[in-house]
């Protein structure tokens, strides 16, 4: 694709698409392609400055020679700068970005996640509604209300189950290596508590349920197994997510494997697809290239994380995305993209101080300027994100990196100083 003819923007309802059956690719392309292609425009200064001190700091030996490259400004869709643009590479955690977008848009930003707990034939089955931010305060709160309902009904000792049928298998993604399980990514299952990093997650979250139980006087009887809720069960408590806008900006801030997981599986189902990693890569790939318009040459996804080594996705797709957080018709759903962007020196975010970013003579000049998604693993590490030029503009970059043989630490740091030199503090 030529760095003038940036991509076909689809006019799209701000409201979610919760429900929609994607039968085929076409489900998403009821709106009207709308042709909109940015002529060849001449650099203002400052723009051309940044050309010219990226032509030279993209060549950092620190950077290896695979990388992938791009600025545009955001209002005029202008190619400001560009490098092997269209090249696909491992994008690790930058993947979050295309996750973050399809879930936003096919289940929007106000839906919430339901847990559940029904009661039947002498069994309580709690029920995983795909909330990766269930707490034990939380199923507290169940377990509270179960047992005034159990009280109510003269009895004192129950079975517990839980009912994870929502995501069938396979728990694990093509391109994970097994050494990511259970700490960096958990099998991805519709029930967690305090997101407990092991391997079977709904068991351990029916176990701590079945204390809280027993904590409040009612009798467990045998060891909490999995089973399915009957249709006839009797509805006792549930507990409902925050919004879902929340739970993204979380994601991005912190840069949470299992929530994206999470995520793509419930967009999947969000638009009438089994809840399957297959499934949601699918579902992703059709809102953002015929829900948005997005190139997706050469994008292979094949998790909701980043964490497959099988992905591969141009720094351009992911400036493209990142776009679309700026466009005044898809602002309302996307913009919790952007606002949970990390910033260059927020603690407790990966761009924070203690993970080392910008904090070189070159880049600690752009804290508090850019916001970046990060995204890290052996082999690749990318930053893609915005920031307000010396024109006063914002610019949307992105770099990603494989293959380089130097200190990660020390690529970090290369590319952080490629983020402030589109801020134009580094001069």
């Amino acid at each position: 694709m030529s760095p003038a003819v940036r991509r076909t923007l689809v006019i799209a309802a701000t409201g979610p698409i919760a429900g929609a059956i994607l039968a085929a690719p076409s489900a998403f392309a009821a709106d009207k392609a709308v042709s909109k292609t940015t002529s060849v425009t001449e650099l203002n200064a400052a723009e051309q400055k940044i050309a010219d001190n990226l032509n030279t700091r993209s060549q950092d030996a620190r950077l290896g020679s695979t990388l992938s490259g791009v600025v545009i400004d955001a209002k005029t869709d202008k190619v400001v700068w560009g490098h092997n643009a269209t090249t696909a590479l491992m994008p690790a955690s930058n993947a979050k970005l295309a996750t973050a977008a399809a879930a936003l848009t096919v289940l929007g930003p106000d839906h919430r996640f339901t847990t559940k707990v029904v009661y039947g034939d002498g069994t309580l089955t709690l029920v995983g509604g795909g909330d990766r931010t269930l707490t034990a305060d939380d199923l507290d709160a169940l377990a509270k209300t179960a047992v005034a309902g159990l009280n109510n009904a003269g009895l004192t000792s129950v079975q517990v189950q839980v009912d994870d049928t929502l995501f069938p298998e396979p728990t694990l993604a093509t391109g994970w290596n097994t050494g990511y399980y259970p700490n960096e990514v958990a099998p991805v299952r519709p029930l967690v508590v305090d997101g407990h990093a092991v391997t079977d997650t709904s068991l351990d979250a029916g176990q701590v349920f079945a204390k809280l139980l027993a904590d409040r006087g009612v009798t467990v009887t045998g060891d909490v197994t999995r089973g399915v809720a009957g249709a006839g069960n009797v509805p006792v408590a549930q507990h409902q997510s925050d919004e879902l806008s929340t739970i993204v900006k979380h994601m991005l801030k912190v840069s949470d494997n299992n929530i994206a997981e999470t995520l793509l599986r419930m967009t999947a189902l969000g638009a009438g697809r089994p809840a399957t990693f297959e499934d949601g890569t699918a579902v992703a790939r059709a809102v953002l290239s015929q829900r948005y318009g997005v190139s997706l040459d050469d994008f292979e996804m094949y998790d909701g994380s980043g964490l497959s080594r099988s992905t591969r996705i141009p720094a351009q797709t992911l400036a493209d995305i990142l776009d679309l957080t700026t466009d005044p018709r898809y602002r309302q759903t996307l913009k919790y993209i952007a606002d949970g962007l990390p910033v260059a020196g927020e603690a407790g975010a990966t761009l924070g101080p203690e993970w080392g970013r910008f904090d070189t003579p070159d880049s600690q000049c752009a804290v508090g300027k850019v916001k970046a998604k990060t995204g890290t693993l052996t082999g690749a590490i990318a930053l893609s994100g915005m920031t307000k030029a010396q024109d006063g503009r914002w610019k949307i970059f992105s770099f990603v990196e494989n293959g380089s043989t130097a200190n990660g630490n020390d690529i970090k740091d290369a590319l952080d100083g490629l983020a402030a030199t589109v801020n134009g503090c580094w001069v």
